[in-house]
């Protein structure tokens, strides 16, 4: 099932803090990832999938001009 970053996160009953740091990156950026204002870049990428534990292919990521 695809879901949003944000979504996965809420899923997992994970604070942005905790997810950032099990991620690697800082709160801003994974609210910019969530937002759809930046995209991360392949490493960063394979931590999300790691440990979120879902496939790149189930996550949507948002355009920032989503409403």
């Amino acid at each position: 099932m695809k879901c949003t970053l944000k979504a996965i996160r809420v899923n997992k009953n994970l604070t942005q803090e905790e997810a950032s740091k099990g991620i690697g990156v800082s709160i801003e950026t994974l609210a910019n990832y969530e937002k759809g204002i930046t995209y991360p870049d392949i490493p960063t990428l394979k931590n999300i999938e790691k440990f979120y534990g879902v496939n790149y292919n189930d996550i949507i990521f948002l355009d920032e001009n989503y409403s």
